[in-house]
C-alpha cells in the first residue's frame, strides 16, 4: 500500500522531508494555526486561540526550497514565514509525495511501478545533454541537445496513466523521430496516486496517523465507510 505523507512540525523546529531514491513534489503548505490541539502540549490557552492562521506565502517558499530533491530540511520559524498570527504559537504543514524519475536509453524498455496507480507528470522523448545514455556512442551521435518529441507526454500518458505498472519502449517507432541520427533517451516523471495519508509530529520524534480523503475523487456512502474501516485497520497495524 502507497502512503503520501503530511509533515507537520511545530513552530521551532526543523521540518525533514525525505524522498529516498525520488525527488520530493510539494503539494502545498501551511505555517500557522488550524485547531488548537496540534503542538498544544505545555503551551498556554491564550497561544491556541486563534485557529484561522495562515502565511500566504507558505507553499511558494517550502516549493522553492524542496521540490525537485531528494530531501529537504526547512524551519518552522517567522524568519523564514513571517508572522501570520503574533502571540499564536504556530505549525508548519507540509503535504508532498515523493516522485520518480526514469531514464530508458533508445531501444530499450522503460518500466514503471506503483503499488497504487501511476500519475505521469513530465515525458520527454529525445536529447539534452551530452552524457546521459552516451556510453559506446560516437560524438556524432550525442552533438544534438535540442531534441524532443512533442508527443511524448500524451504517448506516456495514453499508455500508463491509471495503470499498477507499465511498460513502453523508447524508440522511434513509439514516439517518432525528432532528430535523426541522434541516440535518445526517454525521461519519464511519475507519482503514484495516493490513498492514505500519514501525519507525523517532529517535536516528539512520534507518528501519529490520521485518515484523509482527498477532495478530488467523489465517493458514495458505501464506498466512503468500507474506506474509513480499511483506514482505521491500517493505522492500527502501523501503531501496534
Amino acid at each position: 500500500m502507497l502512503v503520501c505523507a503530511i509533515d507537520v512540525t511545530c513552530e521551532g523546529f526543523q521540518a525533514n522531508l525525505q524522498c529516498e531514491g525520488q525527488v520530493l513534489v510539494i503539494h502545498g503548505a501551511n505555517y500557522g494555526r488550524r485547531d488548537k490541539t496540534t503542538c498544544s502540549a505545555g503551551r498556554p490557552a491564550s497561544q491556541l486561540q486563534v485557529v484561522q492562521c495562515s502565511s500566504q506565502t507558505s507553499t511558494n517558499v517550502v516549493a522553492e526550497s524542496c521540490n525537485g530533491k531528494n530531501s529537504c530540511t526547512i524551519s518552522a520559524s517567522n524568519s523564514v514565514f513571517g508572522d501570520p498570527c503574533v502571540g499564536t504559537y504556530k505549525y508548519l504543514e507540509v503535504d508532498y509525495t515523493c516522485q520518480f524519475q526514469t531514464v530508458t536509453c533508445e531501444e530499450s524498455e522503460a518500466n514503471l511501478q506503483c503499488g497504487e496507480i501511476l500519475v505521469i507528470h513530465r515525458a520527454d522523448y529525445g536529447r539534452h545533454d551530452q552524457t546521459t545514455c552516451s556510453n559506446l556512442q560516437p560524438h556524432c551521435r550525442l552533438r544534438d541537445v535540442q531534441c524532443s518529441s512533442p508527443e511524448s507526454i500524451e504517448v506516456i500518458a495514453a499508455s500508463c496513466n491509471g495503470k499498477n505498472s507499465c511498460n513502453i519502449s523508447a524508440s522511434n517507432s513509439v514516439f517518432g523521430n525528432p532528430c535523426f541520427g541522434t541516440y535518445k533517451y526517454l525521461e519519464v516523471d511519475y507519482t503514484c496516486q495516493c490513498k492514505y495519508l500519514i501525519t507525523e509530529e517532529n517535536k516528539y520524534k512520534k507518528s501519529y496517523y490520521v485518515f484523509i480523503l482527498f477532495k478530488d475523487r467523489l465517493q458514495d456512502a458505501e464506498t466512503m465507510k468500507q474506506e474509513e474501516k480499511d483506514a482505521k485497520e491500517f493505522n492500527l497495524r502501523i501503531k501496534s
